[in-house]
């Protein structure tokens, strides 16, 4: 049976889209046939951290207005044979799509994918209600500062009065040496905040900046921390039952934090 993911967040710029990738790129490597979709129409960026940028013709608003077929605007990976790419259009914004629209194509793609994986604009305006309208899971991404925190805790919020009652966690950028001297949430203070399901968490790494400048997901490393992170985040998608990373937890921040800040509002 296929499942619809969207990956969101409420803040830009926390990993969502590296995040998308890996995860596609990961479920791929499972033997998964996987479709990724980008539905940050305008500000399209999933085709560049896939390596796939030179490849598109046609876009997902080509498919919902009838310009050419489905099977001809989805780009197919260059290492992946069953992962596939529909890319966003560059050119238009966000309204040229209704989340009508969407459901309908995600419906489409589950005849013939056994994932597909969205990946949802920043914010909580027309793009996130196109995403999320096909979805059958969320994965919320964030990174443990304040101000992602609090967005996210707003998306978790709407996922929730939009029926995706069981959104999971994913925390990015962990660094374990701020984690210890308390200048950094740590991932039990930001599970304590936001109080769903945490799927995983991925510590900050200059190898995910390189994999992503060269256009090649680092969920295929298994020998670097995040790339192990990404896959074992991959096996629990699955269902699978997989020991955490160990991330220390000195703790201290969050006490500190509380006394200025209300999540859950």
């Amino acid at each position: 049976m296929s499942e619809v993911i969207v990956v969101t967040s409420g803040k830009g710029g926390v990993g969502k889209t590296t995040t998308t990738a890996n995860l596609g790129a990961g479920l791929a490597m499972e033997d998964k046939k996987v479709c990724l979709i980008d539905a940050d129409i305008g500000l399209r960026n999933l085709d560049v951290v896939m390596g796939l940028e030179n490849r598109i013709v046609y876009n997902l608003i080509d498919v919902i207005e009838g310009n050419c077929r489905l099977r001809q605007a989805l780009i197919k990976d260059k290492r992946y044979t069953n992962l596939y790419l529909l890319p966003a259009a560059q050119t238009r914004d966000k309204n040229a799509v209704t989340p009508e629209q969407m459901l309908k194509l995600c419906e489409n793609l589950k005849e013939e994918f056994d994932y597909i994986i969205i990946d949802c604009p920043a914010g909580i305006e027309q793009g996130f209600k196109n995403a999320i309208a096909g979805a059958d899971r969320a994965l919320v991404v964030t990174t443990p500062e304040i101000s992602a925190i609090r967005d996210a805790d707003r998306i978790i919020g709407l996922l929730e009065a939009n029926d995706l009652r069981s959104p999971e966690l994913i925390i990015n950028r962990i660094r374990t040496d701020m984690v210890k001297k308390g200048d950094m949430m740590s991932v039990d203070d930001v599970v304590e905040i936001l109080a769903i399901k945490l799927l995983g968490a991925i510590p900050d790494d200059e190898h995910i900046v390189i994999s992503t400048n060269n256009g090649e997901p680092i969920v295929g490393n298994k020998s670097i921390q995040s790339g192990k992170a990404y896959a074992n985040i991959t096996r629990r998608v699955l269902g699978e039952e997989v020991p955490f990373l160990s991330f220390e937890n000195e703790g201290g921040l969050l006490s500190k934090i509380k006394s200025f800040m209300k999540f859950g509002n």
